[in-house]
């Protein structure tokens, strides 16, 4: 029988990014899930064993969102800078997880803080990612008002990333919240306009703007449903692809 052609990423260099929900425990809202974080540290791993450069930048809903801060009686801004705190402890989180299963991993928070990461330089990112170590983004843009799906778009121009994987629990765009609507479809394809002027949800609009400048493809796509990661990486049909 002849031996199967070995798989090839159609991207070198790519920008995941996660919520902070997914690192949550769904059954008892636990914030921080063990086995979670496994599974997804495992799905990295994966990627990087094809030689494609992984950056990654996580969201804080699973602890504090800045933009709920006003029901606890704390303004926005202050808010935010809290929900940038929270993408750290994540970022920090994921960065054990992966190291335990031997992924090198970086830390870069946009927010100076030496004791517990390096400072966001784009050229000691830069270089990381060419020493095959995974690089995780924190603390947002560092700017309050800004939210982490920007802080992606930024991120994935700054290194020239070749398509923001925008990781989901369903699996790609639909006409209508689908977990709502039943009868809501799922776009294959959608230019940045279409999603600026429909006012979809799945991503912020200066995020969507960003990738457009840039002309960097979005990619949203489940990433909970079993290698989807890697179908996404190699080329395979998936979820909904944002483009020009």
């Amino acid at each position: 029988m002849p031996a199967r052609p070995p798989v090839k990423a159609r991207y070198r260099r790519v920008m995941l990014k996660l919520s902070g929900e997914a690192f949550q425990n769904a059954k008892t809202g636990e914030s921080l899930d063990p086995d979670v974080l496994q599974s997804i540290a495992a799905q990295i791993k994966k990627v990087r064993a094809l030689g494609v450069q992984i950056a990654i930048v996580v969201g804080g809903g699973n602890i504090f969102r800045g933009i709920t801060a006003k029901k606890c009686g704390v303004d926005r801004t202050t808010g935010d800078y809290m929900g940038m705190l929270a993408t750290v402890i994540n970022s920090l989180a994921l960065q054990s997880t992966l190291e335990s299963i031997g992924v090198h991993t970086r830390v870069l928070t946009a927010i100076n803080m030496p004791a517990v990461a390096e400072p966001m330089i784009r050229r000691r990112a830069m270089r990381h990612l060419e020493k095959n170590r995974v690089v995780i983004f924190a603390a947002g843009t560092g700017n309050p008002y800004f939210s982490t799906d920007s802080a992606a778009a930024l991120r994935a121009s700054e290194i020239g990333a070749d398509v923001l994987l925008k990781a989901t629990k369903v699996d790609g765009i639909y006409t209508a919240d689908p977990m709502k609507e039943p009868t809501a479809t799922r776009y294959k394809k959608l230019t940045y306009m279409d999603a600026l002027t429909q006012q979809l949800k799945v991503m912020d609009a200066a995020a969507f703007s960003l990738c457009q400048e840039n002309k960097i493809p979005i990619l949203v796509f489940n990433f909970f449903k079993e290698n989807e990661i890697l179908r996404a990486v190699t080329g395979k049909s998936v979820g909904t692809l944002v483009t020009e």
